[in-house]
């Protein structure tokens, strides 16, 4: 049959996105794919000058997706087919054009580990990521932030004569437009990936791409490419040569024979085919192959340890059997970046299909045998010379119009090319792709000035920032207001110049005192050594925003007695009839300001007295570091049933919320940490983050017991980062002080009888290297 596109609806138990973080992501969230400067003088110099060149200052312009649950309810999710005789390709165009299926016709394969939900989890370089399929990271080290984005997609003339599927955006980590062209020959048992990516700037950007294949895995499942020895990253933040395939007592090719969650990037050859395949215990499996840009082959494996096969569970539904990810990109390791000059594009083809070889061959303790098996059936089944030549004639193509449009993505692209007057033969940025989030810009860039926010309407978001250095030179030449200032800060604080950025925020709010600009200026305290002054700055913010926030009366439900006749922590009725749920202990402007409407110089105001502070100074810490007397705000009523607060407005609280209450573990005041958790909305109390916020606060303040009942009762951590051991962390912290006892030392001793007496429950181990 001659290669069909069609579209399509895909069912799936989903766990819904929620909406974005409003706050700016200011910091670089905790990566854990560095090595220090030790590890990196003993590379070999090319590598050591690609890991050290442009490595990110933060994710801005993107904005955090931490908004997710794990309630997964059947979703309709968009699709597109393609499909001829031999394959069966599904693709979400919804979801970062993530490829979800590459089913084999004639023998009835899966060849990808398709994964049967779509179940968010904190692993892309924004947040939200979902494991399955064949993903395209771009961007720079991690997973993209368009994992869980939409893209555009759209019909294109393929080169022989049918049809391909053209994705494209732009990548806004690096303002870098790209496209993925998906090209299915007729009768082809290969799926053709014609990728470009493109620097229409006057200066080299730094590129980073790899094509991430997730593939079953099972006891016999082996992992083979072209290659002697690897480099082996693990969660330790490590980076070391080893042999392949045995090192440290183990064939490492086989992906449940280790421990503990690894990168292996193998080391090929200049001269060999780049390939990667995982064969099952029969032969039969997936290859993967490429003209010879894209050199960098990697496995990446979960390994058979408790933390591991928690992970496996966590991004996936009961039942479900494991993967690992066999993975191609431009570099050596995914720790480097590649420059690519201005004006200049990287293109390259990749091919995936199934490959069936000799399980003898593929499974001997021969590797050079085995390896060659299996490079024998790849050049039979897509010689190397095919594959080049269908290089040669997609290039071409790559500059077709796209036809039909079978996706839109943002309208980020679109702003850029009008900003910049780029012409981008064969991705269009269509100006009706446009958005509210782009208004804003759009408007600044035609008339000059930053729209101001209306002073009538509840700040609960900012809108997005832009940041690269044109953005930043329209806003300076912007008339001054609240909003123009806050943007202003945000693109100066990311390019690193952090005392204009805080002039720039301190004089938004001599404009407008808005939560934004003193959360900025929350951050830069915490940067600067000021953990007490960014907690009251962060306690006003929370008291702006809840303030903004209508009671569930004036949003068209009578709200009950309970909630209009609560109050604060020091018992005085908030805005809009509502308890005040943060006292409003400090002033208004926690910076005093010079006068006038011109950019001046900061001047700071006396900080805030930390006596006399009523409710809100409840519960600090007592003379000598013990706990004072604490007495928790009312918990907030919940709403009348029916009632839903908008989820901008809950999202909002949810963000600074979090911080509030980390700001006041960092400044040693637990208690008002406790005062503010039990004045959040039910909504965001109840998420997994705020119970481990509650344990944190109850074992600072000196309550272990109160703190372990918290574990006891169970909770999820729903955006809980990847690598992060805070679970694990903070449960021994817990049981080190219930073995010490009230005013005991924690001792060694007291360590070790912790771990033996209060062991880690499996729905808490997430460790990723050894304990």
């Amino acid at each position: 049959m001659a290669t069909s596109v069609r579209r399509t609806t895909l069912t799936l138990p989903t766990a819904p996105l929620g909406p974005e973080n409003p706050l700016p992501a200011l910091r670089l969230p905790r990566e854990v794919h560095r090595v220090d400067e030790t590890t990196r003088a003993a590379l070999p110099p090319d590598m050591a000058r690609q890991t050290a060149y442009e490595p990110l200052r933060s994710v801005l312009p993107v904005r955090l997706r931490d908004g997710y649950g794990r309630r997964r309810a059947p979703a309709g999710l968009d699709a597109l087919v393609i499909e001829n005789d031999r394959l069966r390709v599904t693709v979400l165009p919804g979801l970062g054009g993530r490829v979800h299926s590459l089913h084999h016709k004639p023998t009835g394969r899966e060849l990808l580990y398709r994964n049967p939900v779509v179940q968010p989890a904190d692993f892309a370089l924004n947040g939200a990521w979902f494991s399955g399929g064949i993903e395209w990271n771009i961007g720079a080290t991690g997973h993209t932030t368009l994992a869980c984005a939409p893209l555009h997609a759209a019909r294109v003339p393929a080169p022989d004569g049918g049809e391909m599927v053209r994705l494209w955006e732009w990548e806004r980590l690096r303002d870098l437009p790209f496209q993925v062209d998906l090209w299915l020959p007729e009768d082809s048992e290969f799926l053709y990936v014609g990728v470009r990516i493109r620097n229409p700037h006057h200066r080299p950007a730094p590129v980073y791409w790899w094509s991430n294949i997730a593939v079953p895995e099972t006891e016999g499942t082996r992992v083979l490419a072209p290659a002697d020895a690897a480099w082996h990253f693990g969660y330790s933040r490590t980076l070391r040569h080893v042999p392949v395939p045995e090192w440290d007592g183990a064939d490492r090719t086989y992906p449940l024979r280790g421990a503990y969650p690894a990168d292996y990037f193998y080391d090929l050859p200049e001269d060999a085919r780049p390939w990667i395949a995982s064969l099952d215990e029969e032969g039969h499996g997936l290859v993967q192959t490429s003209t010879d840009l894209l050199r960098g082959r990697k496995l990446f494996l979960w390994g058979a340890g408790p933390g591991g096969r928690r992970w496996q569970r966590w991004l996936t539904e009961p039942g479900t059997g494991g993967y690992a990810e066999i993975q191609a990109g431009l570099a050596r390791t995914q720790l480097e970046h590649v420059p690519l000059e201005a004006g200049e594009e990287f293109a390259w083809l990749e091919a995936y299909g199934p490959l069936a070889a000799d399980p003898a061959a593929v499974h001997g303790e021969d590797w050079a045998a085995a390896r060659r098996e299996v490079e024998s059936r790849l050049e039979s089944a897509a010689p190397r010379a095919v594959v080049a030549a269908a290089y040669a004639a997609w290039r071409p193509y790559a500059d077709a119009e796209p036809g039909e449009r079978l996706a839109t993505g943002s309208g980020w692209g679109a702003l850029e090319v009008e900003r910049g007057g780029y012409r981008l033969p064969g991705t269009p940025f269509d100006p009706d792709t446009l958005g509210e989030q782009q208004e804003p810009w759009r408007r600044l860039l035609r008339t000059g000035a930053f729209p101001a926010w209306e002073a009538d309407e509840p700040l609960t978001d900012p809108g997005c920032s832009l940041v690269s250095p044109p953005w930043r030179d329209l806003l300076e030449a912007a008339p001054s207001t609240a909003a123009a200032e806050y943007h202003l800060g945000v693109a100066q604080w990311h390019a690193g110049d952090r005392a204009q950025a805080a002039r720039s925020w301190e004089r938004s709010l001599r404009w407008s005192e808005t939560p934004w600009a003193l959360r900025c200026l929350a951050v830069a305290d915490t940067v600067a050594g000021h953990p007490a002054r960014a907690a009251d700055r962060l306690l006003r913010a929370m008291d702006l925003v809840l303030a903004a926030a209508p009671p569930p009366a004036e949003a068209g439900v009578e709200a009950s007695a309970a909630a209009g006749a609560g109050a604060g922590a020091d018992g005085a009725p908030g805005p809009h009839g509502r308890p005040a749920r943060v006292p409003a202990a400090v002033t208004a402007g926690a910076t005093a300001l010079d006068a006038g409407g011109a950019r001046g110089a900061r001047t700071p105001a006396p900080a805030p007295a930390r006596a006399g502070r009523g409710g809100h100074d409840a519960g600090a810490v007592g003379p000598g570091g013990a706990p004072g007397e604490v007495r928790i705000a009312p918990v907030a009523p919940a709403p009348p049933a029916g009632f839903a607060y908008p989820a901008a407005t809950e999202a909002a609280e949810a963000a600074l919320g979090r911080e509030t209450v980390t700001a006041l573990l960092a400044a040693g005041r637990a208690g008002e940490a406790l005062t503010v958790l039990g004045t959040l909305r039910p909504a965001v109390r109840e998420r997994g983050r705020f119970r481990l916020l509650t344990a944190q606060a109850l074992l600072a303040r000196g309550d272990a017991a109160a703190a372990r009942a918290v574990f006891d009762e169970g909770f999820e951590v729903a955006d809980l980062r990847e690598g992060d051991e805070v679970l694990s962390e903070t449960w021994y912290a817990i049981a080190e002080r219930l073995v010490a006892g009230d005013g005991g030392a924690v001792t060694e001793d007291v360590r070790q009888r912790a771990r033996v007496e209060h062991p880690l429950p499996e729905r808490y181990e997430f460790r990723m290297r050894p304990a």
